[in-house]
């Protein structure tokens, strides 16, 4: 009998080691023979842990699982949830980057061979380097970290650059509010990230890679410290990737978790041992990035697609989605919501569909009152709004960002003035202090929703010109998204920014 069970951040955070070890003790004691494989987690958080039991006839969970329910559990006398990949959250899923995450071990390299692991390395291996980046073009993959550039346009200017070295960065430094794709794919499939680096590199002429990743995720940085030394020693990474003559191979960085460093030229300075700051632009990172070379910047999530791709064609993967928004979008439902946790799926559903239908309405049982999508700099959206697809020109539109594609879920106790105070502040905090609209703005921010608050009628058109000067001023998208969640929060809102002096007295 095998049981899985996850060893994923979340999961291990309500219990998922104690449960482990109740399961080991237990069958010892019973003297059962018992293989016990700790996975990543299949992404229904609010199930955790989550434990899964295969006796031959197919993996069948239970969850959330206590120590003191293992007793129950081997008896076969605790209630099941039914067959894992029958459950309603699994099946309307299109799992594409997560095909694997809590169904392998994370570590076992034999173990991602075997359910398509380093297929589409093969394939791209005996194909040319433009082959290789005309197939991430073809397949209209974009970056998952919140830009939603093309990523075959970034590829191809790095390919066509002329340089004696070139790099692969990936950028892990996960750190919106509501996310954790990255980390999941990062502790549940670490393989198939270093796998997409590879592609990468021998796609665009690059030797050496780097996972930036933020000193937060301590379960993520041994994830992939071991999986890389793994892939090292198994051929998939060094000299000659898979025998091939093709030579990448790359290292895991930590930073100490600044916000900004998120954004791609304050990583590439912290990751040159540099003050976390950012660059002006031009020149483009993929003209001069890492150590002044060509360099590819894309997002975990990005990087780790792209396997799939080459396993499955670039047909496939456009095949989904909708519009210029193509393939599979990984949406991190958190915040006050009943059914928290990632659902990847086509990009196309409503928000409404996400937050009412596959979350389960709020947690509290209360009426949802606005939708954060996109991180701290993500708009408030609110119910009004609910018919807007999961599309990066369709959030555009209605005044939003797809952004990282985290959803924070607010029910109608929510005060939306403190909510645009908090972004304002959070700018403040976490600015790099290289740009006056940024760095002064934010700070001014906070006092004139302070001014609102206090009753005085003019601060709010003050707080209108602000934004616009953050909007338009400001070096990186710290500044410059801001506006999105104050400026939503105030015309979405107005009720919760008005009458604030009669209430407080």
């Amino acid at each position: 009998m095998r049981i899985f069970v996850p060893i994923d951040s979340a999961a291990r955070a309500v219990g998922a080691d104690a449960v482990a070890e109740a399961i080991a003790r237990e069958a010892e004691a019973r003297d059962i023979d018992v293989q016990i494989t700790r996975t990543g987690t299949r992404g229904m958080i609010w199930l955790e842990p989550l434990v899964e039991i295969d006796a031959g006839e197919g993996r069948v969970g239970f969850g959330p699982v206590a120590p003191e329910d293992v007793p129950a559990l081997l008896d076969g006398r605790l209630d099941s949830l039914g067959p894992v990949d029958d459950l309603d959250w699994m099946r309307r899923q299109t799992r594409l980057t997560f095909a694997r995450c809590g169904v392998i071990d994370p570590l076992d390299l034999d173990d991602y061979r075997a359910h398509g692991g380093l297929a589409g390395l093969r394939r791209a291996l005996g194909m040319t380097r433009e082959a290789i980046v005309q197939e991430v073009t073809d397949s209209g993959l974009r970056g998952r970290g919140g830009a939603g550039f093309p990523t075959g346009i970034k590829w191809n200017t790095v390919m066509q650059a002329e340089a004696a070295q070139k790099y692969i960065v990936c950028n892990a430094d996960e750190g919106d509010s509501g996310t954790f794709a990255d980390r999941m794919i990062m502790e549940g499939d670490p393989f198939t990230l270093i796998e997409g680096m590879a592609i990468a590199g021998i796609g665009v002429g690059a030797t050496r890679g780097y996972v930036y990743l933020r000193s937060e995720y301590p379960d993520a940085i041994a994830a992939m410290t071991r999986a890389v030394g793994i892939a090292r020693q198994n051929g998939v990474l060094g000299g000659s990737v898979l025998g091939s003559g093709h030579a990448f191979d790359m290292e895991i960085r930590t930073g100490a978790g600044a916000y900004v460093c998120g954004e791609e030229t304050s990583l590439l300075n912290s990751l040159e041992g540099k003050r976390g700051v950012v660059r002006a632009k031009p020149p483009l990172p993929a003209l001069e990035g890492f150590l002044g070379k060509p360099t590819v910047v894309n997002n975990v999530i990005s990087l780790a697609t792209v396997p799939v791709i080459f396993e499955k064609g670039a047909a496939h993967y456009a095949g989904f989605g909708l519009g210029r928004s193509r393939g599979t979008v990984t949406l991190q439902i958190a915040g006050n919501v009943a059914r928290g946790g990632l659902f990847e799926t086509a990009f196309g559903l409503t928000l409404g569909e996400v937050v009412n239908d596959i979350g389960g309405g709020t947690a509290s049982g209360r009426p949802v009152k606005a939708v954060q999508v996109g991180g701290p700099l993500g708009a408030y959206m609110p119910v009004s709004k609910f018919d807007t697809p999961m599309g990066y020109e369709e959030f555009d539109g209605a005044g939003g960002l797809i952004g990282h594609a985290g959803l924070v879920v607010f029910d109608d106790t929510a005060d939306m003035l403190r909510m645009a105070r908090f972004a304002m502040e959070f700018c403040a905090i976490e600015s790099c202090g290289k740009c006056t609209p940024c760095r002064i703005g934010a700070v001014r921010g906070v006092e004139t929703i302070d001014r609102i608050a206090a009753g005085d009628p003019a601060a709010a058109d003050l707080l209108t010109d602000l934004c616009e000067t953050m909007k338009d001023g400001s070096l990186c998208a710290l500044g410059g998204f801001t506006p999105f969640p104050v400026m939503s929060a105030l015309t979405q809102f107005p009720d919760d920014f008005a009458c604030r002096k009669e209430a407080a007295e």
